[in-house]
C-alpha cells in the first residue's frame, strides 16, 4: 500500500474566500446584538455597528468588485472563484445578513426596549396627542429645510449623496402650473436628527420615539398641497467610496485628494435599500436609474439606515442598560506630572489600551512641547483627528521653533479631510509635513523624540498597535510601547528618514520594517518553528491579528502545521487558512474574540527554541500590509514585559463566552464554557490588569545590562 499522495498547499480548496470571511465576521457582531448577557442598549449598538460595517463592506469591498467584474477581470482568487462568482455568492450572503439585522430588530431589539419603557413609536401606533405634536414639530424643524424635486424634462433625476437618507413619491393631480407629475424625489439633509424624542415622562421610565422618516412619511403631503400622495418611499443608495489617485502622476498629493474627496459621495451606485412594501414598479425604475441589477435591491423591513438609531442610546439615562464605566488604570511610576524622560531614562514601559490609559503617550508628546531641551519631534500620522490633543501638542512645539516632523498619511480611508486639515495646520505653524512613499501607505506608529541631555543628544520612541486617537484608545485593545533603548530608537530614526528622504534601505537592528524585512522574518520564524518540530522538540506559534490573508504566510502555517507545530491563532476579522483539515492543519486552530472593545493588538509569539520570541506590530498578515505600506513590528525583550503579553494570549485562548472558533468549512461556532467555568478575556483583563500594572511597567535595566556584557 504506497504512502497517501502529497497536499497541494496552493489548492483553491485550502483557502477561504476573504469577502465571504469578512462578512462572517459582520454576522459575529451581529450575534452580540442578540446575546442577552449584554447590556440592552450596548446590544441595539452592536446593531448599528453591525449595519455601519455592511455598508463599508459595501463601499469598499462589493465597489472593487463591480470594478473587476466591469473592467472584464476574470482571474480567480487563491480560493479559485473569479470576481464574478464571489460577487454572486457575497449578495446571496450579504442579502441573508442585512435580512437578519431587521429580525434583531423587530423580534429582538424593539420588544426588549419596550419592556423597559423605551418605545420606537410607528405611525400607527402614535396618539392624537403625539400627532399633533408630530406634526407641528415637522412644520417648524423640518419642513423649512426640504426641497422635493419633481421630475420632468427641466427637473432630471437629482444627483443622491452616498448612505443619505431619501424619498421617491408617486403624484396624482395637476400642479400649479397644470403640469401632470407623477413622480417627486425628496433628499432629507443631513442636518436634521433621525431619532426625535417626544414628549414623555423620563422620571417614570418612559422614553418615547420616533423617527425622522415616519415624521416625513406622515406629513408628506404638506409638500405638494393639492395633489394626492399615491405612494411615498423611502430609498438609500450605496456608493462605491475608495478614492483613486494616480499617485505618480500628480504633482500635490494633497491637492489632489482634495479635488477628489467629493466624488465619493457620487461613487458608482453599488446598493439600493427600500422598504419591503415598495411597488415594485418604483423599485425597477430606481435601478434602472441608478445601473444596478436586482440582486443589488435589498427590501428591509424597517428604516432603511439601522446605524442611525446609535442615536437612541445618549437619548436614554439608563445606566443601568449600558456598560458599566470604567477608569483605565496607569502605573504608578508614570503618575500624572512624572518627568516621562526620567522614567524611559530607567526602564520601558508597556501599556495595554483600554485597560490601561492612553494619558502617558499624549504627556510624552506634550512634555516633548514643552521641554526647552527637547529639539525634534518626529510622528506618524494615520487616524488622529485634526482637533486631537496629540495634533494640538504638535502644533505647539512647531509654534515654539522646534523641529517637528509629521509623516500624514493623506489616504486613510474615511480620514482623508480630517488629514488634510491637519497637513494645512501643522505647515502653517512651520511644521515640516510628508505624505510618506509614492505607492505605499504609512500605516507604522512611531513616535520619536531627539532631546540634549548634557554634551549629547538621547532619543526616546514610542511604537504602537493602534493609532494617536485618544477616542480609541478607551475602545481598542491595542498596545504602546515606550523606551530609550538606544538600538530601538535608532531604528525609528532610519525609518523617519526613509519616509521623508531618499536613499538604500537602511539595515534595521531590532524593528521588522514592511515591505523589506517583517514578511521574510516571519516566514523565517514560522519555517524554523517546523524545523523544531521535525526534530521532535517542542514548536509553538501563537499570534493574534485582525487578518489573516496572505498566501505565503498560510502556506507556510500550513508547512508548519503539517510538522506538528502547535499554532493558535486569534483572528479578529478576515481568515483566508482553512483549520483542521486533515494532512494539512490537524494543528491549526483559529478563534476570533468579540466583545466590548474592538480586538486591534497584533501579537506575535514563537517559541524559538525556548526563548520565547514576542513581536507586537501595526501590521495585519495581509498582502498589502507586507508589501504596500510601510509597517513595523517591534520586539519585547523585557522578561516582564513580555510575560504579561504572553499571559494575556493565554486568556484569550482561555475565553469561552466571547470566543468563535473557526470551523473547518469556513463557518464560526461560538464557544461555550460547558463544564468549565465561565472566561471572557475582555472582562478579565479589565478586572486584574490593574493589579498587573506593576509587573507591566517593571524596569528593563537588568535586561539591558545582560545585553551589553
Amino acid at each position: 500500500m504506497g504512502q497517501p499522495a502529497p497536499i497541494e498547499l496552493s489548492a483553491p480548496s485550502n483557502f477561504i474566500n476573504r469577502e465571504l470571511s469578512l462578512l462572517a465576521f459582520h454576522r459575529r457582531v451581529l450575534a452580540q446584538a442578540e446575546d442577552e448577557s449584554v447590556p440592552l442598549l450596548e446590544r441595539l449598538r452592536f446593531l448599528a455597528i453591525s449595519t455601519s460595517n455592511v455598508d463599508e463592506f459595501f463601499e469598499v469591498r462589493v465597489g472593487k468588485l463591480r470594478q473587476q467584474i466591469a473592467l472584464g477581470l476574470e482571474a480567480p482568487g487563491v480560493d479559485g472563484r473569479s470576481p464574478l462568482e464571489t460577487h454572486a455568492q457575497v449578495s446571496k450572503v450579504a442579502h441573508d445578513l442585512v435580512s437578519n439585522q431587521y429580525r434583531v430588530l423587530n423580534e429582538v431589539i424593539i420588544p426588549s426596549l419596550e419592556q423597559e419603557g423605551i418605545l420606537l413609536l410607528r405611525r400607527d401606533r402614535w396618539t392624537e396627542e403625539q400627532r399633533v405634536w408630530i406634526a407641528r414639530y415637522f412644520e417648524d424643524h423640518v419642513l423649512p429645510v426640504l426641497t422635493p424635486i419633481g421630475l420632468d424634462p427641466s427637473h432630471p433625476f437629482p444627483q443622491v449623496l452616498n448612505k443619505s437618507l431619501n424619498f421617491i413619491i408617486s403624484l396624482e393631480g395637476e400642479d400649479a402650473f397644470d403640469r401632470e407629475a407623477s413622480t417627486a424625489v425628496l433628499q432629507v439633509p443631513r442636518v436634521v436628527p433621525r431619532v426625535i424624542r417626544l414628549p414623555g415622562d423620563a422620571e417614570r421610565g418612559r422614553y418615547p420615539f420616533v423617527l425622522l422618516s415616519s415624521v416625513i412619511h406622515a406629513n408628506v403631503d404638506k409638500l405638494f398641497p393639492g395633489m394626492r400622495i399615491a405612494g411615498c418611499y423611502q430609498f438609500r443608495v450605496t456608493r462605491n467610496s475608495d478614492l483613486w489617485v494616480d499617485e505618480e502622476e500628480v504633482d500635490d498629493l494633497l491637492h489632489a485628494l482634495k479635488g477628489e474627496l467629493p466624488r465619493r459621495r457620487y461613487g458608482l451606485a453599488v446598493r439600493l435599500e427600500m422598504p419591503t412594501h415598495t411597488d415594485p414598479k418604483i423599485w425597477r425604475f430606481l435601478l434602472e436609474e441608478f445601473r444596478l441589477e436586482e440582486d443589488e435591491l435589498y427590501l428591509v423591513d424597517g428604516p432603511v439606515n439601522l446605524h442611525r438609531l446609535q442615536a437612541l442610546i445618549d437619548e436614554v439615562d439608563r445606566a443601568d442598560l449600558k456598560f458599566g464605566p470604567f477608569l483605565p488604570s496607569r502605573p504608578r511610576e508614570l503618575s500624572p506630572g512624572t518627568n516621562l524622560f526620567e522614567v524611559l531614562r530607567r526602564q520601558d514601559v508597556l501599556l495595554h489600551h483600554p485597560y490601561q490609559t492612553f494619558a502617558p503617550v499624549l504627556e510624552l508628546i506634550r512634555q516633548a512641547a514643552d521641554d526647552p531641551n527637547v529639539l525634534a519631534i518626529k510622528q506618524t500620522v494615520y487616524r488622529t483627528g485634526s482637533d486631537s490633543p496629540v495634533a494640538e501638542a504638535l502644533l505647539e512645539a512647531a509654534r515654539r521653533g522646534k523641529e517637528v516632523t509629521a509623516v500624514i498619511e493623506l489616504k486613510a480611508r474615511f480620514d482623508e479631510a480630517r488629514n488634510i486639515d491637519l497637513a494645512t495646520r501643522l505647515q502653517e505653524a512651520g511644521a515640516k509635513v510628508a505624505y510618506g512613499i509614492v505607492g505605499y501607505k504609512t500605516h507604522a506608529k512611531l513616535l520619536l523624540v531627539v532631546r540634549r541631555e548634557g554634551a549629547t543628544l538621547r532619543q526616546y520612541a514610542h511604537l504602537g498597535t493602534g493609532n494617536y486617537h485618544p477616542g480609541t484608545a478607551r475602545l481598542y485593545t491595542d498596545i504602546s510601547y515606550l523606551t530609550s533603548d538606544t538600538e530601538v530608537c535608532l531604528d525609528v530614526q532610519r525609518i523617519f528618514q526613509q519616509l521623508t528622504g531618499l536613499g538604500h534601505a537602511w539595515e534595521l537592528t531590532r524593528l521588522l520594517q514592511a515591505p523589506f524585512t517583517l514578511h521574510s522574518t516571519l516566514l523565517e520564524r514560522i519555517a524554523a518553528e517546523a524545523k523544531a518540530a521535525k526534530k521532535g522538540r517542542k514548536a509553538r506559534i501563537v499570534a493574534k491579528m485582525n487578518s489573516l490573508v496572505e498566501p505565503k504566510i498560510v502556506r507556510a502555517l500550513y508547512q508548519a502545521g503539517q510538522a506538528g507545530v502547535e499554532i493558535d491563532l486569534i483572528v479578529r476579522g478576515i481568515c483566508c487558512l482553512r483549520p483542521g483539515v486533515p494532512g494539512l492543519s490537524e494543528t491549526i486552530r483559529v478563534r476570533s474574540i468579540v466583545g466590548r472593545f474592538l480586538e486591534h493588538s497584533r501579537i506575535f509569539w514563537f517559541h524559538a527554541n525556548g526563548k520565547e520570541l514576542v513581536y507586537c506590530s501595526s501590521a495585519d498578515w495581509m498582502g498589502r500590509n507586507f508589501f504596500r505600506r510601510i509597517e513595523a513590528a517591534f520586539p519585547v525583550a523585557s522578561e516582564p514585559l513580555k510575560q504579561h503579553l504572553t499571559e494575556a494570549l493565554r486568556t484569550y485562548l482561555r475565553d469561552n463566552t466571547q470566543a468563535w472558533e473557526l470551523e473547518t468549512d469556513g463557518s464560526y461556532t461560538r464557544c461555550r464554557p460547558q463544564d468549565q467555568e465561565p472566561c471572557s478575556a475582555q472582562r478579565q483583563l479589565l478586572g486584574e490588569l490593574a493589579e498587573a500594572t506593576e509587573v507591566v511597567t517593571q524596569s528593563t535595566r537588568a535586561m539591558r545590562k545582560n545585553k551589553k556584557g
